[in-house]
């Protein structure tokens, strides 16, 4: 019987992992950030153009955020009146929409790691 004698260097493969994780969580909160963008309560824009994705890598968090003094008003107040096609919850909205498309996303730049 032949014996065979696999070496597998663990921690690279989870570093190039880990990255690709890091990779889909961002390209995924650039997606929900312009599905939101599409949905915020425009005025003069300046709360749209605040709009930002962005990844801790340490603890593979995604955030997106609106940096405006009235982001959360404009966000929670159902009671807001909008333009056509704006909405208050624009950001939980779009999250909970696309949900299933960002795990495509993340799931996508993994497999491709994995090649």
């Amino acid at each position: 019987m032949a014996q065979v004698r696999v070496r597998f260097n663990g921690a690279p493969v989870a570093r190039e992992l880990r990255a690709a994780a890091a990779r889909g969580l961002l390209l995924g909160a650039e997606h929900v950030l312009g599905v939101s963008d599409d949905r915020v309560p425009l005025d003069e824009a300046a709360l749209q153009r605040s709009g930002m994705a962005s990844v801790d890598e340490a603890t593979l968090t995604a955030m997106v955020s609106y940096d405006t003094p009235y982001a959360v008003p404009q966000h929670e107040r159902l009671d807001y009146r909008h333009a056509p096609g704006r909405q208050a919850k624009f950001l939980e909205n779009s999250l909970n929409e696309e949900r299933a498309q960002v795990d495509a996303i993340i799931a996508a730049q993994i497999r491709r790691a994995l090649r």
